[in-house]
């Protein structure tokens, strides 16, 4: 069955969940913990629909295949298509704001990279994806107001500040447009703060937005 974003006031979204279009390094500070340039230009990369999990509950993650890795990161939802538009006409589009966990399969990763491979299978697995319900948009501030928080047994992890992106919200989702046309059901991850790291096995996970949206979900043993 096709996952279906919804609203947390309830509501469903009126298409299923397609891509998931994401984005590698917005934020500097995780470029330097990774080791990795700061770019000039961004990094994207997509999750089939098929790796997206409600975030509530319990997260099943393939620990067998390695160390899977956390990334907390704002989700937008698309209300309407987009291709090749300006930064305004993308912002207008987007009708939901959420959380997501972009799940990492790192060893995995780090080997395929090494290779000089694509690493699609580290981050599109089943389950890769864990979304949160979506606050509309008018609930939420502007862009660089939003703050998001991740702890992991009650220990700060991950505080990530709209500001503090390489690339806003607007500029990212119409960079985006520019590569893929974008249609309602599809969701933008906007790239991770500082501080990730191994998902520990039974862990509890709490997350929040500005905005009034917080989530607590378990990590299966």
């Amino acid at each position: 069955m096709r996952f279906v974003p919804r609203f947390t006031d309830g509501r469903e979204f009126a298409a299923p969940l397609g891509k998931v279009v994401c984005v590698g390094r917005n934020y500097a500070e995780h470029a330097r913990e990774m080791d990795a340039p700061v770019l000039d230009e961004p990094l994207l990369f997509i999750k089939p629909a098929t790796s997206a999990v409600n975030l509530e509950g319990c997260i099943a993650a393939p620990f067998e295949r390695g160390q899977v890795h956390y990334e907390t990161e704002l989700a937008l939802l698309i209300g309407e298509p987009l291709s090749n538009v300006a930064p305004d006409l993308a912002e207008q589009a987007i009708v939901g704001i959420g959380l997501a966990l972009d799940l990492t399969l790192r060893d995995v990763q780090t080997r395929l990279k090494g290779q000089g491979q694509p690493w699609e299978i580290a981050k599109g697995f089943d389950g890769a994806c864990p979304l949160s319900a979506f606050l509309p948009l008018s609930e939420a501030p502007n862009w660089s107001a939003l703050e998001f928080t991740l702890e992991v047994n009650g220990e700060s992890r991950q505080h990530g500040l709209g500001a503090d992106m390489l690339f806003s919200v607007p500029v990212l989702v119409a960079e985006m447009s520019r590569h893929f046309t974008l249609l309602p059901g599809d969701v933008i991850l906007t790239g991770t703060p500082a501080g990730v790291g191994e998902l520990p096995r039974g862990a509890t996970l709490s997350l929040s937005l500005t905005g009034g949206l917080a989530v607590e979900a378990r990590v299966a043993g």
